[in-house]
């Protein structure tokens, strides 16, 4: 019995349950795991390999998710800043949502795995999220999903109800433009290009009137051009010009890993920014400043200008 053609999915599914890449393929692992001694007891006649393999790993999640606090970005905790020149300090007691590599697992719907909808998603009560992701994103039936709870399919129908209900006002969480749809392209092109510049105001038009900037692990965020260009005036003066970037993907969405100048010829990690375009104008951008991210995503620990 083959499990592995379903270990990617099921990568994806606990990412959206609870929203960290490390432990969704720690649980994904213990999936496979506990299919594997169980196999014996698995009857083709009651479920397919892919549902069955979905109750376990169902099972685990709601397991390491019992009395867990959420994962949040830094918008989930309050209302923006409103001062761009406030002190940058880490709150490295909250779990912060991470992002998710896409070159490392071959995912098929990575629409579904946007930061703004699994942001959402981590809102919803343990039981509600696995309800709404079976159903709305893998399109199991109520009937399939109640087995896999070990619920009744009225409860799932509740459920996915109280779901949608909670999500309903989250406009954010249904806001994408694919990475390789041309326009987005260009615009996250001429925002690389931008950045290396130190070009703040080349930066501002790229943006919508009311883009939001957040900076996990930092809990500080920001809403709208003027702080946006105002943060990031502040982060050139202090940092210089010479900085490099590296095109990539993270959640389905189009990402940047910036790179800023350090003492000696090379470029070090800064942050991996993660952009949300719709409408031909950057709506939000995720920076992600925690150095395990660059490990996360494989990428390199120094950078020099020649090799770009």
């Amino acid at each position: 019995m083959d499990f592995e053609p379903h270990r990617a999915e099921l990568v994806a599914y606990c990412y959206r349950m609870l929203g960290s890449f490390h432990e969704a393929e720690d649980l994904v692992q213990e999936t496979m795991t506990r299919a594997w001694r169980a196999r014996d007891r698995y009857d083709p006649a009651r479920a397919s390999v892919r549902t069955w393999l979905y109750r376990i790993a169902t099972n685990v999640c709601l397991t390491a998710l019992d009395g867990r606090a959420r994962r949040p970005l830094p918008s989930g905790l309050g209302a923006p800043g409103g001062d761009p020149g406030a002190p940058l300090i880490p709150a490295r007691d909250v779990p912060w949502l991470q992002p998710f590599p896409d070159a490392r697992h071959d995912v098929a719907a990575r629409a579904d795995l946007r930061l703004a909808l699994v942001a959402a998603l981590q809102v919803l009560p343990p039981r509600q999220r696995a309800v709404l992701v079976l159903r709305e994103v893998l399109e199991f039936s109520a009937a399939e999903v109640a087995a896999q709870l070990g619920a009744t399919v009225p409860a799932v129908n509740s459920a996915l109800q109280r779901a949608r209900a909670a999500l309903a006002g989250m406009a954010d969480a249904t806001e994408i433009a694919e990475p390789g749809d041309p326009e987005t392209r260009a615009v996250i092109d001429r925002y690389m290009r931008a950045f290396e510049a130190a070009d703040v105001p080349g930066l501002v038009r790229l943006l919508a009137d009311d883009v939001a900037m957040e900076m996990p692990p930092v809990p500080l965020w920001f809403r709208g051009r003027r702080d946006y260009g105002a943060f990031m005036r502040r982060v050139f003066e202090l940092r210089g010009g010479g900085w490099a970037m590296t095109r990539l993907t993270a959640n389905g969405q189009p990402a940047l890993a910036a790179y800023a100048p350090a003492p000696g010829a090379g470029l070090r990690p800064h942050s991996l920014q993660v952009f949300t375009v719709a409408g031909g104008r950057i709506t939000r951008n995720v920076v992600f400043a925690d150095p395990d991210v660059f490990t996360v995503f494989g990428l390199p620990e120094e950078i020099y200008l020649r090799e770009r």
